[in-house]
């Protein structure tokens, strides 16, 4: 009854289910930072990080910190793919 392409769309769960998997991975990562960030003195507060605010309106543009964190993430992600 299952041919040929029961086997392919088993593949296709097979790799729909590790990359939610991934994704729950990743979103736990993220909330557990989140949690860890006002803890961290100098997150937020780089030279570099623009703040800026006048008559009442306040814009943050964190430049410094969005670049080390994706240096870090590049870091990170390049050794665990490193093996595939």
């Amino acid at each position: 009854m299952g041919g040929p392409a029961a086997g392919c769309i088993d593949m296709e769960i097979q790799g729909l289910g590790k990359m939610v998997i991934f994704a729950g991975v990743v979103l736990t990562v993220v909330g557990v930072l989140m949690l860890l960030a006002p803890k961290l003195p100098f997150i937020g507060k780089l030279p570099g990080d623009f703040y800026f605010r006048k008559d009442g309106v306040s814009f943050y543009f964190p430049l410094a910190t969005s670049i080390i964190v994706s240096i870090v993430l590049s870091i990170l992600l390049s050794l665990f793919f490193r093996g595939k």
